[in-house]
């Protein structure tokens, strides 16, 4: 116990350079004066109470943020957040993506995409004693995985006894220490807000990551409970969640120079990944990576028209593979122009020299990264395979089929023994999940998918692929395209899975029902069961190899920072962190600086009617006629659009409240610039901006142009 709170003192000290970081709540009073100097009224003291004001009323989609913005359980996050649902709401004949969606009274608000989920942390504690207990040197990488693993599950477990939760183990530098989070899992939300398209993505994927920007990129959800107060599944008789605490909106947004925080739960980080795994992810992962994401829009898009209902199933899909692809050629780019690399190797040699400097550290640090570096040169050795595996999930047959028969093997284990996935908390997330296929797959992209994808399999070196894979889609003899073409022709033909009874129906059926089944996809999942259960116990392996040296790693490189003065703070892991800054322009090349806000008028410079730069009339005869109403900024002579930040943000943020000094709405934090798309990996406080986009903008639009007057009325407005 000693040895950890002396590691916990080590993490929160530290001098911070510029607004680098991704701050733990418990972190926060050890950075005290670095706030107040941002300008941070509140004592951070009250940041660290996950059920006070405001850490209360910021809640995850489980993939973005949110927050309560009203006692009524109303919710403000992204538009692109909200994307998904939007588009399982929409049909040809009532497009929501494209004319927006608005209810005007409760009994009008729509379910949210299946599965769509609210979660409010309420508590957040070091379990590092409870999972490390009982790991020894001597284990193999499979056994230490299998004990982490179990001693996690049966924490959940006791934190679940209470079924309106949802908890989770994380673990903190790469296993150095795990904490337990405890969530309110609210099941009912539903579809409140959102505008047009060309308004949530006005710009589209040409002015993603880009600046200025002109984006409305907000949404509205309502949190739904039972009459007694408590989490239930969707039913006419719920009534809207109260929660304990909810922001405040300010209609008089920031100035220049005002500080802002957002509070939220960014994604995933990679700041302290060795030189190799940085060399390559850049020069080898993400080529890959990002020329199949660019292939799979193409394909989904040859093989639906667009407006199409087939298009609309599969537009949240098209939205995030093209945001993700301009992300990997952005970094890419970023990468090959900057000198993160250079900085890198820089770093391994110093490490390992101040480590070599005292036989201490030498005895205590060298083994495991001379370890370390071995075992990432091992999980490389197949990331083409595994990549194209990875993405094989997106073909609904495929995963359906090989969940579906994994569901019915684990249910023959008792609960604490089977999978995590597959236990009986997560039942009804996997119906969820067979439901949402209903509005999410056409049998004509799904195998144009799937083709895509086994044609890329089929060209690895035969040693790379899986026999038993092989064989199933006669690729063992040799690999022909009009044969593969054939054998899915004849499966989607045949399967019975694209019908949603059915696929639910299969979640109650045995092993034996599956090995008998000619359903072809079913067949393709118990054919193979076997080989790709080995490749995920291997993977188990590694992963448990690696978790025996990294968090050695870690205590290295905190050591090694704290020596230099370095900032001190864990890699993002989707857990709730706080980061903070003020708003800032940048320069992003020599003789250029970006002003820190975009304007109305700018937006017109921008219009030519066509998308995705086609804002709607309405809006564009409200600009022309200079209607700004209580929203006008001077300094500007406009209504701000969206704002600078230099806060510290990625992935998982997205739908973050920005919070003044008050802990005030300003804002929703939806971007960054192109210049610090590389920051999951290298932060650099000259270039690193995040985007957001203005309160002032989100009411001016409720406002005058979608007349959303009953929701300005519901939410607490500051002007």
């Amino acid at each position: 116990m000693k040895k950890l709170i002396i590691l916990a003192a080590a993490l929160c000290t530290g001098s911070v350079f510029a607004d680098e970081g991704m701050w733990q709540p418990h972190q926060l009073p050890t950075i005290a004066k670095d706030l107040k100097k941002a300008g941070l009224k509140l004592s951070p003291e009250k940041l660290t109470n996950l059920t006070d004001f405001p850490m209360g009323a910021i809640v995850s989609l489980g993939g973005c943020t949110a927050s309560f913005v009203s006692d009524k359980g109303l919710v403000v996050t992204n538009h692109h957040c909200a994307y998904g649902s939007i588009q399982y709401n929409s049909t040809e004949e009532n497009n929501l993506l494209e004319n927006g969606f608005l209810a005007k009274k409760l009994g009008e608000e729509l379910q949210a995409a299946a599965g769509s989920r609210i979660y409010v942390t309420e508590n957040i504690v070091n379990v590092s004693n409870q999972i490390k207990k009982g790991l020894t040197g001597s284990m193999s990488g499979s056994d230490r995985y299998a004990h982490i693993d179990n001693m996690s599950k049966k924490l959940v477990a006791e934190c679940e006894s209470d079924k309106a939760y949802r908890c989770s183990v994380v673990n903190f530098h790469g296993g150095l220490e795990y904490y337990l989070f405890k969530q309110l899992m609210i099941r009912d939300v539903r579809l409140v807000h959102a505008p047009a398209n060309s308004v949530g993505k006005y710009g589209g994927d040409i002015d993603n990551w880009m600046w200025p920007r002109h984006t409305g990129d907000y949404a509205f959800y309502r949190a739904y409970v039972g009459k007694d107060g408590k989490p239930a599944d969707f039913s006419e008789d719920n009534v809207p969640f109260k929660p304990k605490h909810h922001l405040k909106v300010n209609a008089k947004g920031v100035d220049d120079g005002d500080y802002i925080m957002v509070l939220g739960y960014p994604g995933r980080t990679n700041r302290y990944r060795t030189a190799d795994e940085v060399k390559n992810t850049f020069t080898e992962n993400y080529p890959l990576t990002k020329e199949l994401m660019g292939s799979l829009v193409e394909t989904i898009k040859g093989n639906s028209e667009e407006g199409s209902d087939e298009r609309l199933k599969y537009a949240s899909l098209i939205a995030g593979l093209a945001n993700y692809e301009k992300n990997r050629g952005s970094m890419m780019e970023s990468y090959h122009k900057g000198t993160t690399q250079q900085r890198k190797d820089q770093l391994n040699k110093e490490l390992r020299k101040w480590v070599n400097k005292k036989s201490s550290r030498k005895k205590q640090f060298g083994g495991a990264i001379g370890e370390l570096d071995n075992l990432v040169a091992t999980s490389h050795a197949t990331y083409k395979r595994d990549t194209i595996f990875g993405y094989a999930s997106i073909s609904s047959m495929m995963s359906s089929a090989s969940r579906l028969y994994r569901l019915a093997l684990e249910k023959q284990k008792t609960d604490m023994e089977r999978e995590s996935g597959y236990q009986e908390r997560d039942l009804n997330r996997i119906s969820q999940s067979m439901k949402r296929i209903s509005r999410r797959y056409e049998a004509k992209v799904d195998q144009a998918i799937l083709m895509n994808l086994l044609t890329r399999y089929a060209q690895l070196p035969a040693k790379e692929r899986i026999q038993d894979v092989d064989r199933f889609f006669s690729i063992d003899d040799g690999f022909s395209e009009a044969r593969l073409a054939k054998k899915l022709d004849k499966m989607y033909a045949k399967t019975k899975l694209g019908d949603e009874a059915v696929r639910l129906a299969w979640m109650e059926k045995s092993v034996a029902d599956f090995e008998k089944s000619e359903d072809p996809f079913i067949q393709y999942a118990v054919k193979t069961y076997k080989a790709r259960k080995a490749l995920e116990d291997k993977s188990k392996d590694l992963s448990g190899k690696l978790n025996a040296v990294r968090p050695k790693y870690m205590e290295a490189i905190i050591a090694y920072n704290k020596s230099k003065g370095l900032p001190i703070y864990a890699d993002a892991n989707s857990t709730l962190r706080v980061t903070y800054g003020n708003v800032k322009g940048y320069s992003p090349k020599d003789g250029m600086y970006a002003v820190p806000f975009t304007t109305l008028d700018g937006l017109l410079q921008k219009e030519i009617g066509e998308e995705p730069f086609n804002s709607p009339k309405k809006l564009l005869d409200v600009i022309n006629k200079k209607d700004y109403g209580s929203y006008y900024k001077k300094d500007i002579d406009s209504v701000p659009v969206n704002y600078l930040g230099t806060l510290d943000i990625t992935g998982g943020n997205s739908g973050s409240p920005t919070l003044n000094d008050k802990a005030e709405l300003v804002g929703l934090v939806f971007d960054g610039v192109y210049e610090s798309i590389i920051g999951d990996w290298d932060y650099d406080p000259s270039l690193n901006r995040s985007i957001h986009v203005d309160s002032r903008y989100m009411l001016w639009v409720m406002e005058k142009v979608d007349g959303a007057h009953n929701l300005i009325k519901e939410m607490d407005i500051v002007r």
